[in-house]
This record gives C-alpha cells, structure tokens and sequence, in this order.
C-alpha cells in the first residue's frame, strides 16, 4: 500500500503531508490524515454518503476550505468520514471549486478514541507542491 500522508514534526500542532498522483487525490488523502489527527481512521465506518461542493478563490483557500467543511459536519452533526472522493478540482470564473463524496458515520465515543482536538484549519506554512506526477500537501491543523 502507498503510503497517504504522514504527520511532520511541529512544536504545538498536526503538520501535516498528504500525497496524491493528482491534486484530487492529495485532497482526498488531506482529508483522511485530518480524521486520523481526531480519531483511528480504521475504526470509521463507511456507513453513509455526504456529497460536498466546496468553492474558493485559490488552490490554498480551496484546501483550507475543504479541510473546514469536514471540521464543521464533526462539530455541526457528529459526522466522521474516512473514505473520500474528490471527483475535480476545477477553475472557475471566481476561483476554484471541487467537488466530492465522503462516507463516514456518526461519532460513537465508545467506538472511535478521541485523540486530539482540532480547532481550525490554518494558512500557516500551507504549501501545494506540483510535480508531474504527484502532489504534496502541506498543511497545519491548530489543536
């Protein structure tokens, strides 16, 4: 199996570096480190389907809005998602947008540790690095 993403070294937040073979897969994969930092991803089911259409006026808004919308579903309605589908990223007259699927289900405190707490999504060293072939993800979750 490839490897996803991984978690960086940072003094007071998750530092996070999520990989894809495309800015779509990178996004889906941003998104499941995020549910790893709050909880052990494997033990989300995949019980029910949410579609999202997040829009922005750039790339980096765009992540950090992504990243936002999924903390607001966990935070709004106890949603937790661990598999993701993030079908394009495209621009737009006013900037980006994407749209994607995501299957989770209800937070369950006797099923699903809570390791950490996240805040926010931040800007903060956020980098979208472009090669080829693949894309990296850099991104800081405030805890």
């Amino acid at each position: 199996m490839k490897k996803r993403f991984r978690f960086l070294e940072h003094t007071a937040d998750a530092y996070i570096e999520a990989y894809g073979a495309s800015l779509e897969e990178a996004f889906e994969n941003a998104a499941a480190a995020m549910t790893d930092v709050m909880t052990e991803l494997e033990k989300v089911e995949a019980k029910t389907e949410e579609s999202f259409v997040v829009e922005a006026q750039d790339e980096p808004a765009l992540l950090y809005s992504w990243l936002e919308e999924l903390l607001l579903e966990f935070e709004l309605k106890d949603k937790l998602y661990s598999r993701f589908e993030v079908s394009c990223i495209e621009e737009t007259s006013e900037g980006f947008r994407l749209r994607a699927k995501a299957w989770g289900e209800k937070y369950d405190p006797e099923r699903h540790l809570s390791k950490v707490g996240i805040k926010a999504a931040t800007y903060h060293q956020m980098e979208i690095l472009k090669e080829p072939k693949s894309v990296t993800l850099r991104f800081i979750l405030d805890i």
